[in-house]
């Protein structure tokens, strides 16, 4: 989200202010209409020495373009006023972006904020073909693993305990542990959440 926030914020502007914000704009579009697909991220993960390490879960998709443009659109619609006051004040863009521009921008940075915890929280397949060690894995490919795969080795155990574990209770496990995180973070932006979602549906 600081990224994103980060290139929404210029791209925002007007051609006048930023020389060059159309074509940077379309050339992040680009990137989300054409993407090169499975196969040559993986080729690009690998041949920069990014397996099993956390920046092969990280930097692939550091940045949603989705998330980029709605941001960007949620900025423009801020009156340039405020901006250009803190700028006859002598704010640096910065300081603009940080005490002006996101405080305004909460019911957006904090909806946009929980699609991205969703998203990457379910990301089990980057896990299962980035890492090759167990114990790297992120939980939601650990729990793939023993769910979908039935693959128990990775929890370490013995045959005869293994044996004992009810596949009933495994599921439930799963359900639960997969839900708990999304879940304790959920009402803390509920009302932000909410606001961001009807935002702009009234004009007056």
């Amino acid at each position: 989200m600081l990224l994103v926030v980060l290139a929404a914020y210029p791209l925002s502007k007007e051609e006048t202010r930023f020389q060059g914000r159309t074509f940077y704009a379309w050339l992040f579009v680009f990137t989300m209409l054409f993407h090169a697909g499975l196969i040559p991220t993986y080729l690009v993960v690998k041949g920069t020495g990014l397996m099993n390490t956390i920046w092969a879960l990280v930097l692939p998709g550091a940045v949603s373009i989705w998330n980029l443009i709605l941001m960007l659109n949620f900025f423009r619609a801020i009156p340039k006023e405020l901006e250009e006051a803190a700028l006859m004040d002598g704010a640096s863009h910065l300081r603009i972006l940080f005490t002006i521009y996101l405080p305004i921008s909460m019911p957006a940075v904090a909806t946009l904020s929980l699609f991205a915890m969703v998203t990457h929280w379910n990301a089990w397949f980057d896990g299962m073909i980035y890492l090759s060690n167990a114990s790297d894995y992120p939980i939601s490919t650990f729990l793939r693993s023993i769910i979908v795969s039935e693959n128990f080795s990775v929890l370490g155990l013995t045959e005869d305990e293994i044996k004992n574990i009810s596949p009933r209770t495994v599921k439930a496990s799963q359900v639960f542990i997969g839900a708990l995180p999304i879940l304790s973070v959920y009402p803390f932006l509920q009302r932000y959440f909410v606001k961001g979602v009807i935002l702009g549906s009234v004009k007056e």
